[in-house]
């Protein structure tokens, strides 16, 4: 074993399942362009990738929240991804975490990677055996990488589009990752793709802190519809805030936040669920006649819901109350 590999791996020895072990090369590339990127602002770091490769997300986009962000691809070593987290967790910076991981790597010449840590510090290989066109670009918070492209345009592109792109950071990725597709993308075709975004300082609660993990593991349109998946992830962050005005006895802000949820996906899309909670939730406000509108729009999509409804008192989600009930059943099929 390389004397490296002996210094690193006492640091590595808690990954369950995961140590620098003999060099591994699949036999085909599996990932094509990528991001690794900061909100400056916010402190919210994140991955995306899109690949025609099945079920890329598994194994490309690695995000911790207060440590940082890889993306790991070409010739992919997936353990890149747990390794870097563990050594940026411990202090290091992403340079210095790709830098030791590169050096313990002997198949480093087809290797593609990114390491992007939470104080915006970037790093990023691209191994000279990576298949053409293959290169990356830094800027300022984020890298982009690309490989087996359909020309060198591909990763400049993106970088164009993330510079000159507003909204939070999962909108910014997204539109680098379109720029590369509208650029010529990968010289395959497509087929998969991912997005993973988590907060600049972590809560102790890491599914509070991943705002986004979401995956498209093998579509037509894999950013299309990794996009549609966004902006479901948006609608069901809405309700969530409206759930807590509803804590707080704050309706108008919780009616706003549910109005909000209800807009960015519609009820064609979500089958009546989201309006059905919302209804439920709002039974118990003294505003019966919002909530029995709610109950409405989700029995119009599916009759079946004006069967749910009566079995909730006994779990205790609404009350014990046989008029009450069949009032709001009886709303629900005007």
């Amino acid at each position: 074993m390389n004397i490296l590999k002996r210094l690193l791996t006492p640091i590595f020895i808690s990954l369950p399942l995961v140590t620098l072990a003999e060099p591994f090369t699949p036999k085909r590339p599996v990932a094509t362009y990528s991001i690794v990127a900061r909100d400056a602002a916010t402190g919210e770091i994140g991955v995306a990738v899109q690949s025609h490769w099945f079920s890329v997300g598994a194994i490309v986009p690695w995000a911790e929240a207060g440590v940082g962000a890889v993306a790991t691809q070409s010739f992919v070593d997936p353990s890149y991804g747990p390794l870097g987290l563990k050594m940026m967790a411990l202090g290091k910076s992403a340079d210095d975490a790709l830098a030791a991981l590169l050096v313990a790597d002997s198949d480093k010449a087809v290797r593609q990677v990114a390491m992007i840590d939470a104080s915006g510090n970037v790093a990023a290989h691209t191994g000279k055996n990576a298949i053409f066109a293959a290169g990356h670009q830094i800027g300022k918070n984020y890298s982009v990488q690309a490989n087996l492209m359909d020309k060198d345009t591909v990763w400049p592109a993106m970088a164009k589009a993330f510079e000159n792109t507003k909204g939070d950071l999962a909108e910014r990725m997204m539109v680098a990752l379109e720029a590369a597709e509208k650029e010529g993308g990968d010289i395959r075709g497509k087929q998969s793709a991912a997005i993973i975004v988590v907060s600049g300082k972590p809560s102790g609660k890491s599914w509070v802190d991943r705002k986004f993990d979401l995956r498209v593991e093998d579509h037509p349109q894999p950013l299309k519809e990794l996009r549609r998946l966004i902006r479901f992830q948006r609608a069901y962050a809405k309700l969530d805030e409206g759930d807590g005005w509803m804590t707080k006895n704050q309706i108008d802000k919780a009616l706003e936040a549910y109005q909000q949820a209800s807009t960015l996906v519609g009820d064609n899309e979500i089958n009546g669920e989201a309006s059905f909670w919302i209804g439920v939730t709002l039974v118990g406000t003294g505003k019966k006649a919002e909530a029995i509108a709610y109950l409405r729009r989700a029995y119009q999509q599916d009759k079946r819901w004006g069967e749910l409804l009566p079995r909730l008192p006994a779990s205790q989600i609404l009350p014990d109350d046989d008029k009450l009930i069949k009032e709001l059943v009886a709303g629900m099929k005007r």
